[in-house]
């Protein structure tokens, strides 16, 4: 399955670190929210994705959005490289691969790898509604952050 614009941005509920989860279904509907599937934390061109979103956080806040990382990494993982790299803002694990797979960001085979997240962002509006998808075929390309802005700005 996969999550095109125009459908509603299906709910889920993923922990940021171990014992504390946060449930997407409460803000979808509620705040314009960007979502952000990257492989695994620490490689090259994630890290870089993260300090870009990190960088820019206050345009992000001005623009009165919530920004959600997500990867396949443990939660124990995702709340280190968070911490390491003083990113602003949720990365969650969805170790179980549920939520990947769900919104079509899954790489069944990766260089070997079995289960990796695809790098992918997607921009729910207000509303619930999705009015951004992009999910890259190949895992080194970034995503477009301009596109997603504008996206924000536009809903």
């Amino acid at each position: 399955m996969s999550v095109h614009v125009g459908s509603a941005a299906p709910a889920f509920k993923l922990p940021s670190r171990p014992g504390h989860v946060v449930d997407l279904g409460a803000v979808f509907g509620t705040k314009k929210t960007v979502l952000l599937f990257f492989p695994l934390a620490y490689s090259s061109v994630c890290t870089t994705e993260m300090c870009t979103f990190r960088d820019d956080w206050q345009k992000w806040s001005s623009l009165g959005c919530s920004v959600f990382g997500i990867s396949v990494d443990s939660p124990f993982v995702t709340d280190k490289f968070r911490q390491d790299l003083g990113i602003p803002f949720d990365i969650l694990s969805d170790f179980n691969k549920d939520v990947s797979r769900q919104y079509g960001a899954l790489f069944e085979d990766l260089m070997g790898l079995k289960g990796v997240g695809k790098r992918a962002a997607f921009v729910v509006d207000a509303s619930g509604k999705v009015v951004y998808a992009q999910v890259n075929a190949e895992a080194g390309q970034q995503v477009d952050f301009d596109a997603i802005r504008k996206a924000v700005e536009s809903c």
